[in-house]
């Protein structure tokens, strides 16, 4: 999953973003509204945690710009009183989130907002195979997985895919963040590695210059 924050207090932005690292989240953060509309213009993102009073671009301004064109928002406020939660959610947002807020309750919002769409259920299966998103966990037949944080997204993004071709640049964009190195093959060795702890039989195709599919 790829997540967007945008948070103007260096300090808190800094600590959501390595929280939902933590939580096993590819995360890019930026200050501004302007910097916002930029990310997202480039990147697709699978939900914006918005903070409403930003800089440059008013964050109400990035809500309405980006709502219905794909993210999910969370919008993510001081402000947190029930006309502003009402205002928030008609400017399109998903979901309100006041602060203070208790980081489990982030966590557990943005991986609802992801589920949203009809397309990733909270369980995905094919055959033996169980990925639970939302308690990230992993399982073929009774053996249970021991994913790293990219393994996992790179399963859960093959298996919501659902048989389709999914390109080695899209899994970079989605389970990577903006510090990743195009042109490294950090792909093809997390492939690697996951293959071999699925075990047998191969479960992952490859299609030479295109990418893999369940």
């Amino acid at each position: 999953m790829r997540v967007l924050v945008v948070e103007d207090h260096a300090t808190l932005a800094g600590r959501i973003a390595e929280g939902l690292r933590q939580a096993g989240m590819a995360v890019d953060a930026v200050r501004d509204g302007a910097a916002a509309l930029d990310a997202t213009a480039l990147t697709a993102y699978d939900v914006i945690v918005l903070d409403r009073d930003l800089p440059v671009v008013h964050g109400d301004r990035v809500c309405r710009e980006i709502a219905g064109s794909g993210p999910r928002v969370l919008m993510l406020t001081a402000a947190a009183g029930v006309d502003d939660r009402v205002d928030g959610l008609e400017l399109g947002a998903d979901d309100y989130l006041g602060k203070p807020f208790a980081f489990a309750e982030l966590v557990a919002r943005v991986r609802a907002l992801s589920r949203r769409a009809p397309s990733a259920p909270p369980v995905l299966r094919r055959g033996d195979l169980t990925v639970d998103r939302a308690r990230h966990r992993a399982s073929r037949g009774s053996r249970s997985l021991s994913l790293t944080r990219k393994e996992f997204g790179v399963l859960e993004m093959l298996l919501a895919a659902d048989g389709a071709l999914v390109s080695a640049e899209e899994l970079l964009e989605h389970v990577w963040d903006a510090n990743a190195d195009p042109f490294s093959n950090v792909v093809a060795v997390t492939m690697a590695r996951l293959r071999r702890k699925l075990g047998d039989p191969p479960l992952i195709e490859t299609v030479v210059g295109k990418g893999y599919r369940m």
